[in-house]
Order: C-alpha cells, then sequence, then structure tokens
C-alpha cells in the first residue's frame, strides 16, 4: 500500500520547496506563480527509528522502508474551477490523491511576492477550499440532473438517490466542504464515485520562519483554529530548513536538529501525521536476506495484512507468528522470542497491531 498525497496551496507559499526537501526531486522553484505546470512525483521513505534497530540486529542484506507519495501540484488561484491559471488540470491531479497536504503561508517577506497582497492564512485557506468546493458542484450537479429526470419513471430507489444527492448539491453550493456533508455509508456510495475533492482529509503545513519552527507563531494560530473546526492534523516546518537538512548526511542531520532545538524535521513530522491521518499503521517482516517495513489500515486482519506482501499469502493462510518489536528489540531475535516464549501463535481473526514483527505461515 502506497499512500499518495497532493501538495496543494497558493502560488508562493513554499510548495515546491517543500516537494524538493522531500523528494529530491528537483521541482522548480521560483518567485512567481505557475513555475511547476506539471504535477511533480517523489517517493519518499517513511521515517521509522524501529526499523533502523531491526536492521541494527539481524544486519540483512537489505532494508525496505515503506514509503509515501507526494505529487507536487502548482498553485492555485482565485477561478481555479473556471480553469484560471491552469487550474482544471491542477485540480484533475487533487482527485488522484488520498490526502491533501494543504501548504499555508505563516510568515512575514516583503521579498517573496503573496498573490493576494498580503499574509492571511485564513483567507489564503479559503481560497482553495472554495476553488475545491466550485469543482465539486460542477459534479454533482450534473449527477444530481441526471437522477432528477430518472426519477420521474417512479423509482422509488432512483427517487431516494436524487433526494441524497440533491441535498448534497445544496450543502455544496452553501459553500461548505463534502467532508461535512451527513449521509450514513450505503447513501455516499450514491456519489462515491465522483471522488470528490471536498470529501478529502487535510493536512495542515505551515511554513513559518526559522524563528517560529519551535513556538509558531499568530498565524499558526489561525491555521489551528481552521484546522480545529474539521478536527484536522496541523504540522509546522520551515521550507528554507529543511531545503538545507535534505543535503545533510544522517549524522549532520541530528547534529543540526540539535543545535536547532528540534527533536525531528517538520518533513518527518508531516509524514508520519499523514499515516495517522489515514489511519495507517506499520508492521514488519524480518530475516537475514531482508527487513522490511509494510504499510497498513489500521484494524486490518492477519490474512489482509499478510495479503499485502503477496496475495497468495492471504489466499493460503495458515497462521501468523508475530511479536512486538519492544520485545524484539529488548531479547535481540526471533531464537531469543521464542526461547522467551514471547512468539506468539495468531489465527485470521488476529488484528495487526503497529509494530507487529510478522512470520507468515501459508499454502501455496
Amino acid at each position: 500500500m502506497s499512500l499518495k498525497c497532493g501538495i496543494v496551496g497558493l502560488p508562493n507559499v513554499g510548495k515546491s520547496t517543500l516537494f524538493n526537501a522531500l523528494s529530491n526531486a528537483g521541482a522548480e522553484s521560483a518567485n512567481f506563480p505557475f513555475c511547476t505546470i506539471d504535477p511533480n512525483v517523489g517517493i519518499v521513505p517513511v521515517p521509522d527509528t524501529r526499523l533502523n534497530r531491526l536492521a541494527e540486529l539481524l544486519n540483512p542484506g537489505q532494508v525496505v522502508p515503506a514509503t509515501i507519495e507526494f505529487v507536487d501540484i502548482a498553485g492555485l488561484v482565485k477561478g481555479a474551477s473556471e480553469g484560471k491559471g491552469k487550474g482544471n488540470a491542477f485540480l484533475s491531479h487533487i482527485r488522484e490523491v488520498d490526502l491533501i497536504v494543504h501548504v499555508v503561508r505563516c510568515f512575514d517577506d516583503d521579498d517573496i511576492i503573496h498573490v493576494e497582497g498580503s499574509v492571511d492564512p485564513e483567507r489564503d485557506i479559503r481560497i482553495i477550499e472554495d476553488e475545491l468546493i466550485l469543482k465539486d458542484l460542477e459534479s454533482v450537479e450534473k449527477r444530481a440532473e441526471n437522477l432528477r429526470k430518472q426519477s420521474k419513471t417512479g423509482d422509488k430507489k432512483i427517487k431516494h438517490q436524487f433526494e441524497v444527492v440533491e441535498a448534497l448539491r445544496l450543502h455544496l453550493e452553501e459553500g461548505n466542504t463534502a467532508r461535512t456533508f451527513t449521509a450514513d455509508e450505503a447513501d455516499k456510495e450514491f456519489y462515491k464515485d465522483l471522488f470528490l475533492l471536498s470529501a478529502k482529509p487535510v493536512l495542515y503545513a505551515c511554513n513559518v520562519a526559522e524563528e517560529d519552527i519551535n513556538n509558531g507563531n499568530d498565524y499558526v494560530q489561525l491555521v489551528q483554529k481552521v484546522a480545529d473546526l474539521f478536527s484536522d492534523n496541523l504540522v509546522t516546518f520551515c521550507a528554507k530548513i529543511e531545503a538545507e537538512i535534505a543535503e545533510l548526511e544522517a549524522e549532520e542531520k541530528e547534529m543540526f536538529l540539535e543545535e536547532l532545538g528540534v527533536k525531528s524535521s517538520g518533513l518527518d513530522r508531516l509524514i508520519l501525521a499523514a499515516y495517522e491521518n489515514l489511519g495507517l499503521i506499520t508492521y514488519f517482516t524480518a530475516g537475514p536476506k531482508e527487513v522490511r517495513a509494510w504499510t497498513i489500515r489500521r484494524g486490518t486482519k492477519a490474512p489482509q495484512a499478510a495479503g499485502v506482501i503477496h496475495t497468495d499469502f492471504e489466499r493460503g493462510f495458515i497462521r501468523a507468528e508475530t511479536i512486538a518489536f519492544d520485545e524484539y528489540s529488548d531479547l535481540g531475535s526471533e531464537k531469543a522470542a521464542k526461547e522467551a516464549g514471547r512468539m506468539r501463535q495468531e489465527g485470521k481473526e488476529y488484528v495487526v497491531k503497529d509494530g507487529d514483527v510478522l512470520l507468515f505461515r501459508f499454502n501455496v
């Protein structure tokens, strides 16, 4: 499973600088709107000290981290839903992502142009939100009109579908996001295939000045107020500093962060927050040939977790032999875990936990 995040925001808020730091993919960064015309995509390893510890214990042939995919989408502006600033193309790229990482400018700098002429996080967030809602409204209006025509036949199921989609249309028309629309899971199926932009979960990334990376500022507090309305997560980072960190070796990075007085980089915190937003966890497979991290959704049972490795593992699942990471780390090996009676045998109903070190038994 690979998580796909779309980095969005107004022009000149630090999106491409953030993307460069994340993936070193070389997205152009310039002091004018639309410097990123086509979406740039980067595959980034998920930071996990547990994986490093397992590698230290086993000294395997290779170490494979879980990954996260970031798409750098060009800056949106007012009117993007109508095609302004290449808006239609950019909005279509957002449709394909699992999570929206909304970069918000939370610093003052007269040398960096703001497309709206001033720094105002609440206004900036609303501009992007409105464009997503307007684009969704186009899709929902078409669906509602089709269902309205079909409902004239008297079919009660079609009539109910029309009522649900029409209620959603009115909800969007009032300036509300699709994710705040109340509907049960069965009713959501009537418009699920529209992949509404404003229905996607959001992670706010506040780009602050260097002096504000530890404590934030008044701008960040404004973003937090918006995030709290939807129970969204928020991460602060300094794009300039993250770009510098990305060029450092692991040991140098650790020293640099220590000098700044922070435990982890903003990018590491952003990636972990993205995982949390989507309810994702990590389990490990560990052996002399390979130590690897695997991504699954929280609540996944053992056979389905095995299926992430290969469909044959799920199809022929017999059992899972598992030990919690902390116990594995303390005991030092699978052999020691078995001797200590800490290696458990789990069946098809076992719900995999974050940090489980697993060995699957299956029939071919």
